[in-house]
């Protein structure tokens, strides 16, 4: 079994490269919308992280083994140090990434300020079901537009007995809620944090931020804004 990520890749093959990593319990292709939308003329590159949608399930699923996944996956594009956008916990791995192999990198919602408490409800739940994946999904991204949930469901829900759940392997994403409560590495180089006021991931003292007015998820709540931001630093 090939122990290579899964990779998305949206935009012109010529493009400048622009590397993307989701958060847990998500996938890659997630990024689609962003990228075609409000990411013009980028090569946006988003593999499906170890233990999520079709990348392997082994373990380990520590931090040290996701970083070398994508260290992996850069070398596999021949990237030498791209930009970076990276999504909460895929904030934290990008965090953990060596800094001279990562360019300008914009952290969407990092999930760098997770008790122990928060991590483990959020661990206990890792293998719930839900009876109706469209409600689900709608409640977890109230902001979004119709055609976007649905989307995100046909994409990535999967049935699992009587009930449905994201495809995501459970027992990696129990790993990850305790690999979020280890000590984070401080931003260092170019690096821009952009804030959810909807949640509480980031804490205000973790580095300069931008602060937007959405959920989590804020490429799926703030698109075009989010789109802005990262055209802007990264050039």
């Amino acid at each position: 079994m090939s122990d290579a990520l899964t990779v998305h890749v949206f935009g012109p093959p010529d493009g400048p490269p622009l590397l993307a990593l989701h958060g847990v319990t998500g996938h890659g292709g997630r990024y689609r919308a962003l990228a075609e939308d409000h990411l013009a003329g980028y090569r946006v590159i988003a593999p499906d992280l170890r233990g999520h949608g079709h990348s392997p399930w082994l373990p380990p699923w520590t931090l040290e083994q996701h970083a070398a996944d994508v260290l992996a996956v850069i070398e596999r594009f021949g990237l030498e140090a791209p930009p970076m956008i990276a999504h909460s916990f895929g904030g934290v791995v990008a965090l953990h990434l060596p800094r001279h192999r990562v360019g300008q990198l914009v952290l969407l919602d990092p999930a760098v300020s997770v008790r122990p408490q928060q991590a483990l409800e959020y661990a206990e739940n890792a293998a719930a079901t839900a009876s109706d994946p469209h409600a689900a999904q709608r409640g977890d991204w109230p902001a979004a537009s119709e055609a976007v949930v649905a989307e995100e469901v046909a994409a990535h829900w999967v049935r699992v007995g009587d009930g449905w759940r994201p495809r995501y392997c459970p027992a990696a994403v129990i790993t990850a809620w305790s690999e979020m409560c280890r000590p984070v590495p401080k931003p260092t180089g170019e690096t821009l944090v952009v804030r959810a006021l909807g949640a509480d991931f980031v804490d205000p003292g973790f580095s300069a931020t931008v602060d937007l007015d959405c959920g989590h998820v804020v490429y799926v709540d703030a698109p075009e804004r989010v789109g802005a931001l990262v055209t802007d630093f990264v050039g």
